[in-house]
């Protein structure tokens, strides 16, 4: 499998995202290609890194009383319970599951982030300001 690399392409156009989730993109494929004897403290460095992004992204649908709050949370609390799931020492299952994240990252992006990306612009607009997230 190829390395995900961050490309223009995945801006939502909020500084905040693009920054937070290139940043996680590049993680991610540093995460692949750590050595074994320090996976697994890279994993929990990626696991903190995404628990702060979904706690951000939560915290702002619910500020806009964001439609899809519920199916997007549910789709954080799966990739959490999966990292969270995983063996202490069981580094080939951590590796196997890290390159699991790399299409599920990019599709999320892709799909749910970009809605609510659109919803909080939308959101700004019609509060005349500008989201300067």
């Amino acid at each position: 499998m190829e390395d995900m690399v961050w490309r223009a392409g995945m801006a939502l156009g909020i500084p905040l995202f693009d920054e937070a989730h290139q940043a996680l993109a590049e993680q991610i494929a540093i995460l692949q290609a750590t050595p074994d004897e320090r996976f697994e403290a890279g994993m929990a460095e990626l696991i903190g890194a995404l628990e702060e992004d979904f706690r951000v992204e939560e915290a702002l649908m619910e500020a806009i009383d964001y439609p899809a709050l519920r199916s997007h949370r549910e789709q954080h609390a799966r990739v959490l319970a999966t990292l969270h799931g995983l063996t202490p020492g069981e580094v080939a299952r951590g590796r196997q599951v890290a390159g699991l994240i790399l299409p599920w990252f990019e599709l999320h992006l892709a799909t749910a982030d970009t809605a609510l990306a659109l919803a909080l612009q939308l959101a700004g607009q019609s509060k005349g300001e500008q989201l300067a997230c």
